[in-house]
């Protein structure tokens, strides 16, 4: 089950890392974007599923610090397509301009369980 979690994790990486830097990149929010974010999010939701029944089997025992930032980062990741969708839906042209500045924080946030899981992993 380990690679198939493994998988799930690096493409929500590859979508949502599209998706967030794309969106930074041309500056403005758009369809395709939210379609990335929820990508990112699915495989990121699917991953960690797997990796919890991994857990469960006692085979992967990150701690505490990677379950809090793991749960953090998949709130924030459901909050930032929410908040694209309703920013896309208002189509208010300031704040699809500005949407790219939540993007990067929760990217950034994301990235430290995906790093800490990857990093706890080697050292075993």
């Amino acid at each position: 089950m380990l690679p198939y979690a493994v998988i799930l994790i690096t493409l929500a990486l590859v979508f949502y890392t599209i998706g967030v830097w794309a969106e930074n990149i041309q500056g403005v929010l758009k369809k395709w974007h939210l379609g990335m974010f929820c990508l990112g999010l699915v495989f990121d939701t699917s991953g960690t599923y797997v990796m919890g029944q991994l857990a469960k089997a006692g085979s992967n025992q990150n701690g505490s610090f990677h379950l809090i930032t793991g749960a953090l980062a998949l709130i924030l990741m459901l909050i930032h397509a929410i908040w694209a969708f309703i920013v896309l839906y208002k189509n208010a042209k300031q704040m699809l301009q500005k949407f790219h500045k939540l993007s990067v924080i929760v990217w950034i946030i994301w990235l430290i369980p995906f790093l800490s899981g990857m990093i706890y992993s080697m050292l075993k």
